[in-house]
């Protein structure tokens, strides 16, 4: 890769991160008054009236909204729609920390599957990046502490399932716009999320509510975009590592809004999966 690709990668998975971390706590902020199928019904059509506008003041986007590789498509977000909803309802009843950390299974998939199914080489600083985020994960959770509850092992799923979009991702971006993928992602998903939704349940939007439905409509819009585009300019191997930093982000945010406890295993771990990081991106500097 050259140094303007990883330049671009860091770029836009730093939006993604700060985007899916506001997402997160919004989901938190909205679940006393809304169910998650209703939140992410929400998401949807917010993404779909902006990205509508967007291609009527902006003709050479309109070719987007018809799919080229609809079978994809329909695989990318059917499972992308099961794995988000038990990722919105897992926010409710697990800490946001331990959430995002057995999410970060997700990249020693994405790392597996890119080989057979993308082509992708696992070079020695992506393997040290992927090792040392899961020995970042393990000091985290410290498996058999009070971390590790039942409702664990449904985020683990998760972890997978979104490897697996990740890949369908990589390869969508070879052919399809970021304004098709997302659009389409939004299309596909509404009608799935209004099916597990209470009717009438947007008369429950109140003025009160502004700053949270701000964060699950702009955050899910711009998380997927930015997460998309980083896609584009490197590969999925090495995008998805990056990602871990999410989960000492998402620990203050738990701390400093919801009282949850700082714990510092949080940043011991954290301080292994950022070194992997530095080192992977220094390797990627070099080679190219």
């Amino acid at each position: 890769m050259s140094h303007r690709s990883i330049l671009a990668v860091v770029f836009w998975m730093s939006g993604a991160l700060l985007s899916f971390s506001a997402a997160a706590v919004s989901v938190r902020a909205l679940s006393p008054t809304f169910s998650v199928f209703e939140i992410l019904s929400i998401r949807n059509a917010s993404g779909i009236l902006f990205l509508l506008g967007l291609a009527l003041v902006r003709p050479g986007l309109r070719c987007g909204l018809k799919p080229h590789r609809l079978g994809l498509h329909l695989t990318r977000n059917t499972l992308h729609f099961a794995s988000t909803a038990a990722w919105a309802y897992s926010l409710t009843i697990l800490p946001l920390a331990t959430v995002f950390a057995l999410e970060f299974t997700t990249p020693g998939w994405v790392a597996l599957l890119a080989i057979p199914f993308l082509n992708e080489r696992l070079t020695r600083g992506r393997l040290v990046a992927v090792v040392s985020g899961f020995v970042g994960v393990l000091v985290i959770l410290r498996p058999g502490s009070e971390s590790v509850q039942p409702a664990s092992l449904m985020v683990l799923a998760v972890a997978f399932t979104f490897a697996i979009v990740s890949i369908v991702t990589k390869r969508l971006t070879m052919t399809e716009s970021t304004f098709s993928i997302i659009f389409l992602m939004n299309l596909i998903q509404l009608p799935l999320n209004l099916a597990g939704s209470g009717w009438g349940f947007w008369h429950r939007v109140d003025v009160s509510q502004a700053l949270p439905l701000t964060g699950i409509c702009a955050g899910g819009l711009l998380s997927h975009y930015c997460l998309t585009n980083a896609y584009r300019h490197g590969d999925a191997s090495m995008v998805v590592p990056l990602d871990f930093l999410r989960i000492p982000l998402i620990a203050f945010a738990g701390w400093r809004l919801y009282g949850e406890r700082l714990d510092p295993y949080v940043f011991i771990g954290s301080a292994c999966i950022i070194a992997g990081l530095l080192y992977s991106l220094r390797r990627e500097a070099k080679s190219s």
